[in-house]
């Protein structure tokens, strides 16, 4: 087990496009430790979600998990695309490893269709809903250099988590 250092808000390589994965080096025991060490990392740090360039790696490569009622599968996402949106969207709270102690809210799509290798390699299409469509959005924003700050549209919202916090315990919210 190995726990990664998290890029934080500055570091440039949040802010570029991640290059694809080789689909053959996928197999390889040092991409498949890759992927465990990012697993390890997003529990370590308390994350439902993780993208290779939140570790200074800048790969198309998502790890996803939330475990409870609304969460989602374990979901490992190389070289994922979103091919499909709800027309439908909601605004939820976010929050990111590389953005310490904030939240704000973001407006998105409420379902996606997502196509992507998986660890084995294999080609998979996937629809996702609720916290696991957002989360997806999310993850897949890191690959293209974006992070949630870049899709807000108030900034009254942005929170500092201990605020946030208080207030959510009033509002009973969900956060990514």
């Amino acid at each position: 087990m190995a726990v990664l250092k998290i890029a934080r808000l500055g570091s440039p390589v949040l802010r570029q496009i991640a290059a694809p994965v080789e689909p053959d080096t996928i197999g390889k025991r040092v991409f498949q430790q890759f992927l465990d060490d990012l697993l390890d990392t997003m529990v370590e740090t308390d994350g439902i979600g993780l993208a290779a360039p939140q570790v200074s790696r800048s790969e198309q490569v998502v790890v996803m998990e939330c475990k409870g009622e609304h969460g989602f599968p374990q979901t490992i996402l190389i070289n994922p695309v979103i091919v499909g949106y709800s027309p439908a969207t909601a605004e939820s709270w976010e929050g990111c490893l590389s953005v310490d102690n904030l939240r704000g809210k973001v407006r998105r799509p409420v379902g996606v269709r997502v196509t992507y290798l998986d660890r084995d390699g294999k080609s998979v299409e996937l629809d996702a809903a609720g916290l696991y469509a957002v989360c997806i959005q999310h993850e897949l924003d890191h690959l293209i250099g974006k992070l949630f700050l870049d899709r807000m549209t108030d900034f009254s919202t942005l929170t500092h988590l201990e605020e946030f916090d208080k207030y959510r315990r009033a509002e009973h919210a969900e956060v990514i």
